[in-house]
């Protein structure tokens, strides 16, 4: 009984129903060792099945084919393309954008997030939380973390003041009387500057400084700057503003179509391009 059982189980797991989809094979001959972003086409032409980006563009593909369990998806899938481009920040750009755009099926993250939030101070009073919906983000100062919810904003905050002996009154996270200890105080857990135990200044001191390490970065030019990425067989100019990607181009005449960006915040063209554009690692030339 108990081997029918395995015998049976094993039916059903992926590496015992995998067959190697035989009729993908001839999209594989071409694709290059180079850095740039493929795509798994299924039955439609408008919502490809799957996006993903590498530096080796044949290494990654060919790797999709020994995952049994990716055989859904490769048993949809009718064919494969790719785009090259000249490096790894240009394929990790793009493969985002197309992602966002596109929404394939099986990607399921760079979703967009119509919540996105950050908690604004401005060293007085109390850490607010703001919305990219209501608020420019990538020119309002002393914005502090990126987040996907309330929620979550707040739960930082809160794990900031337990870890700085902080007063949640203080920070808005909970109601008390003017003058008189929290009950945290009580315990030890805040340092008292709600009742006068230690200068509010001391206070926002701590607050700033573990702030500091989220501090979101405004937009440090006036209009849109072309990073220059060089690759192993080309160059690349990657088109920004407001951190937002706006495409890539060979030679900078090409550009003058891709200055200027959509409404909103990019989370993902923040976290992609913030280090890079600010680090001095590739050339930058505003346009």
């Amino acid at each position: 009984m108990v081997r029918r059982a395995a015998s049976h189980r094993l039916e059903f797991e992926p590496a015992a129903i995998y067959e190697y989809p035989e009729h993908l094979r001839s999209f594989l001959a071409d694709i290059p060792n180079l850095p740039g972003v493929y795509i798994f086409h299924g039955d439609s032409d408008v919502m490809p099945l799957y996006i993903g980006k590498s530096i080796s563009l044949r290494t990654r593909v060919m790797s999709h084919f020994r995952t049994p369990d990716e055989a859904k998806m490769l048993r949809l899938t009718r064919r494969i393309s790719w785009i090259t481009t000249a490096g790894e920040l240009g394929a990790l750009l793009l493969e985002a954008q197309m992602i966002k755009n596109q929404q394939p099926l099986f990607n399921k993250r760079l979703r967009r997030n119509r919540q996105l939030c950050s908690l604004q101070w401005d060293g007085v009073g109390r850490p607010d939380v703001v919305y990219a919906r209501d608020l420019y983000f990538s020119a309002s100062p002393d914005l502090f973390g990126l987040y996907s919810s309330r929620r979550a904003a707040l739960e930082t905050l809160k794990k900031i003041a337990d870890e700085r002996q902080l007063c949640y009154s203080l920070l808005g996270l909970e109601s008390h009387s003017k003058n008189r200890a929290c009950f945290r105080a009580s315990l030890g857990r805040c340092a008292g500057a709600c009742c006068g135990k230690e200068p509010i200044g001391d206070h926002h001191g701590r607050l700033l400084e573990a702030l500091e390490k989220v501090r979101v970065v405004c937009w440090p030019w006036p209009g849109a700057v072309a990073l220059v990425e060089e690759g192993p067989k080309e160059t690349q100019m990657h088109i920004i503003h407001n951190w937002f990607y706006l495409g890539s181009v060979s030679h900078l005449d090409e550009a003058k179509n891709l200055t200027s960006p959509p409404k909103g915040f990019d989370n993902d063209g923040y976290k992609y391009l913030c280090r890079p554009l600010l680090s001095g690692k590739y050339p930058v030339i505003p346009l």
